[in-house]
């Protein structure tokens, strides 16, 4: 199959998913054209998804790489408050998987793409020995109005957004309900909405593991904080999976104590302090930073 052809079948395909109004013009032009609001931001995000270090072709379908591929990018607009409006999809195979696999791989993006409204408006294909992906998703939101890991005060309570752990279960069990949510989490994309409604003060979303994670928010926004012991765990997941363990795509958001947080939206986990910039305790001792660090292999 030339790569013409392949282009052709998966315009095919991506017609059949959203198509945005925002979008003028996507794929079949050197560039997609959006057309934007007036009094309105865009947020961009992009992610790899690599062979053998996010998934392995015995483990995931062709289907599931697609969906996991795009919810990566999609759980970062959600952190970011954010409305999905179209992404651009980068993928490279392996001269075998050219054909059925890809487009499995695009079937399953779009499955996903449609729920959320988020039209896919281009791309790039190319061959290499492994599989290769990279999503870039562009969201809108009121202008001013994204929510960012640097608002963040002391006195602030900590929210999580459903439970932890239960992404590093499955991947460590393979089984049941667990390893679904690890082949194909979900962005909280209403969460997000929602939260930039409350006016909460910093989110960020939870891909390489709390301790990691909520460090990070912490330093952009020059605090410490406070982890209580009673966190939302996954059943069956240990304390060190909801600590540590990545890829749960939740949202860890802060609000001040005065303002009200359903519990249907997020439980409390926490308090912001004003301490060294960075620095997490859970349950009154300094926590190691634990998580995914692409660069070290590990979160220390």
């Amino acid at each position: 199959m030339t790569e013409t052809e392949l282009i052709r079948r998966i315009r095919r395909i991506a017609a059949e998913g959203p198509v945005n109004k925002a979008v003028v013009h996507g794929i079949g032009d050197d560039c997609a054209v959006m057309r934007p609001r007036t009094n309105e931001d865009f947020v961009f995000t992009t992610d790899f998804v690599l062979q053998d270090l996010h998934f392995t072709l015995e483990t995931h379908k062709a289907a599931d790489v697609g969906h996991k591929a795009l919810a990566r990018s999609l759980s970062d607009l959600a952190a970011m408050g954010s409305t999905p409006v179209f992404c651009l999809v980068s993928l490279a195979v392996p001269k075998e998987l050219s054909g059925r696999w890809t487009e499995q791989f695009y079937r399953g993006l779009l499955a996903l793409a449609k729920r959320y409204g988020i039209t896919l408006a281009g791309g790039d294909l190319s061959r290499f020995e492994k599989v290769i992906v990279d999503v870039m998703c562009c969201g809108r939101v009121p202008r001013g109005g994204s929510l960012l890991r640097s608002g963040a005060k002391a006195g602030d309570r900590i929210y999580v957004t459903g439970e932890l752990g239960g992404s590093a279960l499955g991947l460590a069990t393979q089984k049941g309900a667990a390893w679904k949510r690890h082949l194909r989490p979900e962005p909280r994309i209403q969460a997000g909405l929602e939260l930039r409604r409350r006016g909460v003060s910093a989110c960020m979303d939870l891909s390489d593991g709390l301790s990691l994670d909520l460090r990070r928010l912490c330093l952009e926004s020059n605090v410490s904080a406070e982890v209580w012991p009673s966190l939302p765990i996954t059943k069956g997941a240990t304390v060190e999976q909801a600590l540590h363990g990545g890829e749960d795509y939740e949202l860890v958001f802060t609000a001040p104590a005065r303002k009200k947080i359903p519990l249907s939206l997020g439980t409390p986990i926490g308090v912001i302090k004003a301490g060294t910039p960075g620095e997490v305790f859970y349950d009154s001792q300094k926590l190691a930073v634990g998580g995914f660090d692409h660069f070290t292999q590990a979160g220390g």
